[in-house]
């Protein structure tokens, strides 16, 4: 069964930052593309960034570009985003996700087949 396990949300100020993990357990494969998407409230999921495992080809939300950096460890199947100079509006449910089905993971488009139950990540002003 696979699992996606999400830590490092929390609550913060503004300018502050955090660093999420995203583990993949039971899955049979090597890692392919990961992604992390964010829901915040009153609003739609949107994808934030994607990494290929491969050839670590990266995406960014241009809201988020500059100061997010995500990246991939695979020999402990961890993604990590790195959320630095946060913003109020970063407020949300962060969620990962692993194995792309569909769509493109350079531009951000992959839709993916597995998804953690999310961290939740606040930032006050």
């Amino acid at each position: 069964q696979v699992q996606l396990v999400e830590s490092g949300g929390g609550s913060v100020q503004a300018g502050g930052s955090l660093r999420l993990s995203c583990r993949v357990t039971g899955f049979p494969h090597d890692l392919n593309c990961m992604g992390w998407f964010r829901q915040g409230p009153g609003k739609e999921r949107e994808v934030v960034s994607t990494i290929h495992a491969d050839d670590r080809t990266t995406y960014y939300a241009a809201s988020v570009k500059g100061r997010f950096t995500i990246s991939i460890d695979n020999a402990k199947n961890t993604a990590y985003l790195q959320m630095n100079s946060l913003k109020p509006e970063d407020t949300a449910m962060y969620y990962c996700a692993h194995d792309q089905i569909g769509g493109s993971c350079l531009l951000g488009t992959a839709k993916f087949a597995y998804w953690g139950q999310g961290t939740q990540v606040t930032v006050s002003s």
